[in-house]
Formats: structure tokens, C-alpha cells, sequence
């Protein structure tokens, strides 16, 4: 069950957020994307992703998105 802190999250905001720290770090995803089918549940759908940009994902992860 989701903690009421969880519940409060616009996914729109934590949407444009991730995708604004992702290009921070040089990476997107375009398939980026708020879930419509399930609104109750605040889903953010991150899609597809070109191994590249998975490693590189993986990489700015690791180094906490310092460059």
C-alpha cells in the first residue's frame, strides 16, 4: 500500500522532474511518459531504452549524477 506521502505525488511533476535531471546528465527517454490507463495508481512509465542510453543510465546512477 502506498504511504500517503506517495499518494500526494503528481506523477506530471515527478515526470518533468526525472526528465529534466535525466538531461542534466545528458540522457533521454523518449518514451518518458505518465501512465493514463491506471490514474489512481500515479504510474510513470520510463519506456524503451537503446542499451547505450541504458548504460549511460546505469553509469550516471552509479556516480550519483555527478559528472
Amino acid at each position: 500500500m502506498a504511504t500517503k506521502e506517495q499518494q500526494d505525488i503528481d506523477p506530471f511533476t515527478a515526470m518533468e522532474s526525472l526528465r529534466s535531471a535525466l538531461a542534466d546528465a545528458g540522457i533521454a527517454l523518449p518514451s518518458l511518459a505518465v501512465d493514463a490507463a491506471s490514474p489512481q495508481l500515479r504510474l510513470v512509465e520510463l519506456g524503451r531504452v537503446r542499451a547505450d542510453v541504458a548504460a549511460r543510465l546505469a553509469v550516471a546512477l552509479q556516480r550519483g549524477g555527478q559528472e
